[in-house]
């Protein structure tokens, strides 16, 4: 360690906080807290001396009593005091503590301040401090403090602050609005696994602590009684049919494969030497199918050649194959062999037959990746084409028990048009799933006119129905395909959003986790007769705790097309109605619609909690309305999209009079982020906007990014740059720069393999030499999304002092981050 630069680095860190504090103490105003807790005292009793110095030469002080922990929830259920407080001292040395809560409305510095005792300690959220900056929130604050005998002083506690008319105090337990940090802290469901008889339930969670650090645990539990048999690793499994979950352990000859009954815990081993590589095993527990993987050829390091654009990305050149290995004998012997990529769909319940698919580039015709579906008898090894070179389709599933039918998902150009439904001249979004029934040799469409976008599927072995999730507007509902029928319903469950579910084998009982607009993870067990669910496990309630949410409201327009477009708005949480509010838009980016999700790339309620209206619009293009309205996403680059979002957001100030119509931003990422650039070549009717990851080209990102091409193929199907200039230079942003009269911010990760940073380079280098308001912030090492901990919250704290500068007027908190520099 470099102790002198550690040091300066101290000193220097010193000196601004104290330069920041001099500066509030300067030009800032006192608010006295006259209302707290107060807890205490709480007797004190010194060490034995053994020694007259500890091992540092110092000597004991009861002042060094204060740094002993003392649990700050004795405060929830202390006593309120009023006005300041004069401790009454005791025999021996005491400690006490106040408590009290700081709202700020928006960003603002706080100092605090104790006068009256010698000794203390303040906390703000946990740690110790007098001062923090000031992103708009709520914090708990803990004065701790030594009474010493003889000593009555009176306590008196206030802040410096120079902005006092955002600043309010409350009590120490008064919850605060929704913020980024409650978005960001907290645990979350992973994972879940109903056993095959349906009495087991394996719940994976995830857990992110302030300050970035992650954690994960795996419960076993028994859902006869709700009671919690083993707390286990992650990358537990269930076997298929004997109701014990198994795990992997190495040891000094290979992997171990070993199963445990959940009620005994007592361990089986199932096989020794295990190869490594990823496995699934077989229905009938006696053999694996695994995926192996094969480097392609190297090239030199330094000088290398591409051979066709998918050969940019890490990992291209490797392919996969299946083998099979038998747990008795340990033999394994492979099924496939090939130079191309080979994916395991499925195995039949008696363990005879698989699907498996093999994927091929077509780089000459769309789509540019195609995909034969096989299945093999084991035993013979005789295979058969189910689905040929078709490249609408993705994924296959054999009907439990017999295996003699096969579903596969796809789109609605899948198996020669079968399930198209667009007006005529359309051409559907790839990315709008289908379902396909092949039965004796032939295939039929399941839901050619059911306006869902197919998600994950099960086949039940207990009833012979197909469940899965679906796109259904804005929200993630469940639904059941009935076999005999082929008629579909939605199963009705208390959440918006089903992010993910499990089902037993041999009964009527599904697992699954859902979140809504306004709550996050729940976790239910549904009885598949009576349709009945019941809740086992609310993480929602932890996160909620000591959070205040606004409203969350369905609207609905009719647009000057005649369509019902949908859309919902979030209120601040201390709305009122006689006020007059900014508002920020948000818009889908890619295809999928902007949904229900309680925790979102955009967390909305935290933007309503900043004090904006947030209105988030699905417009003409998003998946899960129908096949033709999806469909209206290709070949526009953002033309009716547009319509619809300016529509949107004229409608609804016309209709809600708390919305100031001259303050209003929009927002989006990827797709979406084009569509904040193309907007502001269109209209004038926002005051700032911020595109994260945008497409400003379509033409250089269609060559550029690593996807640029094949996503091409979704949103501009059979148009090129050299077939279609209209569509690709034209609806392009910055081929309509000097249109922009926006402040537009640009936002990307550096390193960003699906839209390229240069997508914002070169649109924010046009806006500055056309002399237009805008701003770039990029972001070191990261990707398409911004995940480091870190970070992201910068990257959020941008997009907060952005809207905040243009939509409230207030430009500190941007200044603070971003200070004018002359260069």
């Amino acid at each position: 360690m470099n102790l002198r630069k550690t040091t300066n680095d101290g000193i220097r860190l010193c000196a601004v906080l104290v330069c920041c504090m001099t500066s509030i103490t300067m030009n800032a105003e006192t608010i006295d807290v006259t209302t707290m807790r107060h807890a205490g005292p709480y007797a004190l009793h010194r060490p034995f001396i053994v020694d007259s110095t500890d091992v540092n030469s110092h000597k004991f002080a009861d002042t060094s009593l204060l740094n002993q922990p003392l649990s700050f929830n004795l405060l929830n259920d202390a006593a309120t005091i009023q006005g300041n407080y004069t401790p009454q001292p005791q025999d021996d040395v005491s400690v006490e503590m106040l408590g009290f809560s700081i709202a700020t409305t928006a960003y603002t510095d706080v100092l605090v301040k104790v006068d009256g005792v010698k000794h203390y300690q303040v906390y703000i959220d946990g740690r110790q401090t007098t001062f923090v900056k000031g992103e708009p929130t709520t914090r708990r604050v803990v004065v701790k403090y030594l009474v010493m005998p003889g000593e009555a002083d009176t306590v008196k506690v206030s802040i410096d602050t120079q902005r006092p008319e955002l600043v309010s105090i409350g009590d120490y337990t008064s919850k605060h609005d929704y913020n980024f940090m409650d978005v960001l802290h907290g645990t979350h469901f992973s994972g879940i696994s109903v056993s095959p008889n349906g009495r087991f339930l394996i719940v994976n969670y995830s857990t992110v602590m302030p300050g970035g650090q992650t954690s994960s645990r795996t419960r076993v539990v028994d859902l006869t009684t709700g009671n919690t048999l083993r707390e286990a690793a992650s990358g537990i499994r269930w076997l298929p049919r004997s109701n014990r979950y198994y795990f992997l352990r190495t040891e000094a000859d290979g992997r171990t494969l070993i199963s445990v009954d959940p009620l005994s815990g007592q361990q089986q081993v199932m096989a020794h030497g295990v190869p490594s590589g990823s496995f699934t095993i077989a229905p009938t527990e006696d053999f694996l199918i695994y995926t192996t993987a094969a480097e392609g050829p190297k090239e030199d390091s330094g000088v290398y050649q591409v051979i066709e654009p998918d050969d940019r990305q890490p990992g291209w050149r490797t392919r996969t194959n299946l083998a099979i290995y038998d747990l008795t004998t340990g033999m394994m012997q492979p099924l496939t062999y090939g130079h191309h990529n080979i994916s395991l769909l499925d195995i039949s319940d008696d363990g005879q037959q698989i699907l498996f698919s093999k994927s091929e580039s077509r780089l000459t015709q769309r789509p540019t990746t195609i995909s034969t579906i096989y299945c093999m008898n084991l035993k013979t090894r005789e295979t058969r084409i189910i689905v040929d070179r078709d490249g609408f389709v993705a994924q296959a599933l054999f009907s439990p028990v017999d295996g003699k039918q096969i579903v596969v998902t796809g789109s609605p150009e899948a198996l020669g048009g079968i399930g198209r439904n667009v007006g005529e001249g359309q051409t559907p979004s790839m990315t709008d799933m289908q379902l396909y029934l092949y039965d004796g040799g032939q295939f039929r469409p399941l839901t050619k006119t059911f306006n869902p976008n197919v998600g994950r599927l099960q086949w039940s072995r207990a009833d012979g129905n197909i469940y899965f999730t679906a796109e259904d507007r804005d929200s993630v509902n469940l639904f059941c395909l009935d076999m005999r029928t082929y008629k579909i319903n939605k199963v009705s469950v208390p959440e918006e959003m089903v992010m993910s579910f499990s089902m037993s084998q041999s009964s009527p009982l599904m697992a699954f986790y859902g979140l809504s607009a306004s709550n996050s993870d729940r976790l239910y067990t549904l009885d598949l007769k009576r349709r009945r669910a019941t809740l086992l496990e609310d993480l929602s309630a932890e996160t909620l705790k000591d959070a205040r949410l606004g409203r969350c409201e369905p609207w609905t327009f009719v647009s000057s097309r005649g369509d019902t477009i949908s859309c919902r708005y979030y209120l601040p949480a201390s709305f009122d109605a006689s006020k007059q509010y900014p508002m920020i838009v948000n818009y889908y980016g890619g295809c999928s619609p902007t949904s229900r999700n309680f925790e979102s790339r955009y967390p909305q309620h935290a933007y309503a909690s900043l004090g904006y209206v947030v209105l988030v619009v699905n417009p003409s293009g998003a998946t899960g309305f129908g096949q033709e309205f999806s469909a209206r996403h290709v070949n526009t680059a953002g033309r009716v999209v547009a319509d619809d979002i300016i529509e949107a957001t004229q409608t609804f100030c016309r209709q809600h009079s708390y919305v100031n119509s001259k303050k209003i931003g929009c927002i989006g990422a990827s797709y979406g982020g084009f569509m904040t650039q193309y907007l502001q070549t269109v209209t004038d009717i926002f005051a700032a906007a911020i595109s994260h990851a945008g497409i400003s080209d379509h033409t250089s990102y269609w060559g550029e990014g690593y996807w640029g091409y094949s996503y091409s193929e979704v949103s501009m199907a059979n148009s090129y740059p050299w077939s279609n200039p209209e569509l690709y230079v034209d609806q392009s942003p910055l081929f309509r720069a000097d249109k922009v009269h926006t402040p537009l911010l640009f936002l990307h990760g550096d390193a960003d393999t699906n839209v390229p940073v240069g997508e914002s380079i070169q649109m924010y280098t046009a806006l500055k030499l056309l002399g237009r308001e805008t701003a770039m912030v990029l972001v070191k090492d990261q990707n398409h999304h911004i995940l480091d901990y870190q970070k992201r919250i910068r990257w959020q704290n941008t997009i907060f002092a952005w809207f905040a500068k243009y939509l409230q007027d207030d430009p500190e908190w941007w200044n603070s981050m971003y200070s004018e520099k002359d260069l």
